[in-house]
């Protein structure tokens, strides 16, 4: 029997089927649309490197063919087949999308699916309605994505223009068509006039072509019911990936635009410009010229450029002067994920995927966009005892509804840790924020030779993701029978760990006044696989 996902749930593709030869089907229909269906085959940094790997109407397989465009069928608009164990290792992420072909937006859409079929049997299956998005002409339906293992998400995460604004999210653009510049035509030579022929017979149009049947699909295990097949609309335009982008080459010499900056003391002609400096430093100047003025500050007479006007400022960046191209640096990261750093110190959690809602630190927001509720999130009577007691209490906020949440607190460095069903022992002064999905408790670590005998943690389990902060950026040491930390530094450990509170006081004279300041650690034990999270910072 299928599973029933809904938006943000994940799952290893071993817990759904035990092969790697799947079929992924999608059904996306609206009265009057035309629909592009693609796969995106992203690298480690979610870009498409390889060009090759952007699998669409233009570009059926890949290379080595482990995913391949099979075309409508069994009642799917678009179908796939991919072979996981085939995949190159410089493939971390498979995305599949559905973009607009015209006029529309995705709010028009009908009732439709993501699935994946193994041996012909359905094994997960991905349901969204147009009611769950707005203007956008882009959909992310799902990803495979490895993590250790590939793993499948319900993303259904809308996105703003069409499959150009899409292609250019992945790192790539679209490439038009050039019109090809028309030969030159000879001159006539002298010749007298051609012999009159008879005129000819009039006579009907040939006959088109008689079009051609489309291939079957392979059969591996896709669905049993076959549906008719509908032919595959033409493209207006040809998609093409990019490497990185570069500016535009200048004009062709004599055509419009053609202004071939002049070449500098020392550089040869045709050469690029010097590498850009770091932001806020003025740019070396070139061999045998002076240095350019401070940024802000005009030149000395006589040493401005040639045709630039007297009394401008020299040294904009090179991005390109003005607010827009200061801020590029900070911009929104983009992203189809429920949980997305935007930098080192602060995090945005989008609350429409994934259905439930979050609990975070009290005063830990810092920004939100959409409609977002806010509520206090309360421990009760025993809750609060608990916390006093144990020093593990934590005064969180409920955020739910529509929107994205920023959060972070005091600049310290954050960090998501995703759990699939294990768990994870933090301190409850180093999480700011969790998934109200998962289970948490106040767990006991034992211990001697100190007044009470224990410590406390909080353990985290179930599936969800955790943000978890430090001062600074921390280091993971797996466990090994020697393994001490500060109780101070040390912020989160696996909780399948041994932990024992350990002493280094001696019963003496002047074993206070003379002790190290290192008298009490804890001491980690555990099968291989286990580890602890330590920050350069003591509490």
């Amino acid at each position: 029997m299928a599973r029933e996902f809904q938006r943000g749930h994940k799952a290893k593709i071993s817990d759904l089927t035990p092969g790697t030869d799947l079929y992924v089907g999608v059904q996306i229909a609206a009265p009057g649309l035309t629909f592009d269906i693609s796969c995106f085959g992203l690298d480690a940094d979610e870009q498409l490197s390889d060009d090759r790997y952007f699998i669409f109407f233009n570009q059926p397989k890949s290379p080595e063919e482990s995913i391949q465009l099979l075309g409508a069928q069994s009642g799917d608009t678009e179908s796939f087949r991919v072979t996981l164990d085939r995949i190159p290792a410089t493939i971390h992420k498979l995305s599949f999308t559905a973009t607009l072909d015209g006029a529309g937006q995705m709010s028009q859409v009908g009732p439709g699916y993501i699935r994946i079929v193994a041996g012909g049997e359905e094994v997960v299956r991905y349901a969204f309605t147009g009611s769950e998005f707005t203007t956008e002409r882009a959909v992310m339906l799902g990803d495979f994505y490895l993590k250790d293992v590939w793993r499948f998400a319900a993303v259904g995460q809308g996105f703003d223009g069409g499959l150009d604004a899409l292609l250019k999210n992945f790192g790539g653009e679209v490439a038009e068509e050039e019109e090809e510049p028309a030969a030159p035509q000879a001159a006539p030579g002298f010749a007298p006039p051609a012999q009159a022929t008879a005129p000819p017979a009039f006579a009907a149009p040939p006959a088109p072509p008689t079009p051609q049947a489309p291939q079957p699909a392979p059969s591996f295990g896709a669905p049993p019911a076959p549906a008719p097949q509908q032919p595959m609309h033409a493209a207006p335009t040809i998609a093409a990936p990019l490497t990185p982008q570069a500016p535009p080459p200048p004009a062709p010499y004599g055509q419009p635009g053609h202004q071939p900056p002049p070449p500098q003391f020392g550089q040869v002609p045709g050469q690029g410009a010097p590498p850009t400096p770091p932001y806020g430093q003025p740019a070396p100047a070139p061999y045998g010229q002076p240095a350019p003025a401070p940024y802000g500050q005009p030149a000395p007479f006589g040493q401005q450029p040639p045709g630039a006007p007297q009394g401008v400022p020299q040294g904009a960046p090179a991005a390109g002067a003005g607010l827009h191209a200061a801020l590029q640096l900070y911009k929104e990261t983009p992203t189809g994920q429920r949980w997305t750093p935007q930098n080192k110190q602060l995090m945005r959690v989008d609350l429409t995927m994934g259905g439930a809602g979050v609990l975070a630190r009290q005063g830990s927001m810092v920004m939100y966009q959409g409609k977002v509720d806010f509520g206090y999130k309360g421990a009760g009577f025993v809750g609060r005892a608990v916390g006093n007691a144990t020093g593990q209490e934590m005064q969180l906020m409920r955020c739910t509804g529509r929107g994205q949440v920023f959060l972070a607190e005091e600049g310290s460095y954050l960090h998501p840790i995703e759990l699939q069903g294990d768990a994870i022992c933090v301190s409850a002064e180093s999480v700011l924020a969790f998934d109200e999905s998962l289970q948490y408790e106040v767990r006991r670590v034992e211990g001697h030779g100190i007044p009470g005998g224990a410590l406390f943690t909080m353990q985290f389990q179930g599936t969800g993701t955790v943000i978890i902060k430090t001062h600074g950026t921390p280091v993971v040491l797996p466990v090994t029978p020697t393994t001490f930390a500060d109780c101070n530094a040390v912020v989160a450990w696996s909780a399948a760990s041994q932990v024992i509170v350990s002493s280094q006081v001696r019963l003496r004279r002047n074993a206070y006044p003379g002790h190290s300041g290192e008298t009490v650690n804890l001491q980690f034990r555990g099968a291989p696989g286990n580890f602890i999270v330590v920050q350069p910072y003591e509490v």
